[in-house]
């Protein structure tokens, strides 16, 4: 979708769309689910034709529907990045004070969010790089990170430079603490369990071996005992 691509341009755009395939894949039929900034947005657009997925956006949305794609998208009409959306049948509308009573009240199924860092116990870190930050955006993702039941992150496996964002400690300030239970990455799919970072799905063409070279914390996969 045209619409959908200008949410994130660049050459990683297709490595992007490939991540967030696969968190699409996964959400079950029926579930409330909230998006963050960044790689999640595309989510929305890939949902498989025929499922039932609702989407809440913090700004006051249920029922939101993938990037319109025509010229003239309704300027009033965003989601809480400020991207153009569209409404599914039914949708509804509402204030702040109740999307965050939906929030905080453990009313969403799942919230998808970035991460500049996660560790292998669920610490989530995607707010601020330093604490010298002079203007931090955290937005909602502190309420969400504790009101949703469930966060998975949707990311880049590493950085730019390469450095690892699996991590075994937080280097950067904590969004939440111990809440992410799945990561999505341009690599793969790993879940977090008791004892780290358990890779339960591998992308194509790319080995164990492979994503522990590009990893900080320990890997261990799925189904073989430690």
């Amino acid at each position: 979708m045209r619409a959908a691509a200008e949410r994130m341009v660049g050459p990683g755009l297709e490595a992007r769309k490939a991540i967030a395939r696969l968190v699409a894949r996964d959400i079950p039929e029926g579930w409330h689910v909230n998006l963050g900034i960044g790689i999640p947005t595309l989510i929305s657009d890939l949902v498989p034709a025929g499922r039932e997925v609702l989407f809440q956006s913090e700004n006051g949305i249920l029922g939101m529907g993938p990037a319109p794609d025509d010229e003239t998208p309704d300027p009033w009409l965003v989601n809480a990045g400020k991207q153009n959306v569209t409404l599914l049948p039914g949708a509804s509308l509402f204030d702040h004070t109740l999307s965050f009573t939906m929030i905080r009240g453990g009313h969403i199924d799942l919230c998808v969010l970035g991460a500049l860092e996660v560790a292998d116990n669920g610490d989530l870190a995607n707010w601020s790089t330093s604490a010298a930050d002079t203007a931090p955006a955290v937005g909602g993702a502190m309420d969400l990170a504790v009101g949703a039941r469930r966060i998975w992150v949707a990311m880049d496996h590493t950085t730019k430079q390469g450095a690892s964002k699996l991590v075994s400690a937080c280097s950067y300030p904590l969004t939440a603490a111990g809440v992410v239970k799945r990561v999505y990455t341009n690599l793969a799919v790993l879940d977090v369990t008791p004892r780290g970072f358990e890779v339960r799905e591998l992308l194509d063409g790319v080995d164990f071996d492979a994503v522990q070279a590009r990893t900080d914390a320990k890997l261990h996969r799925a189904g073989v005992a430690a």
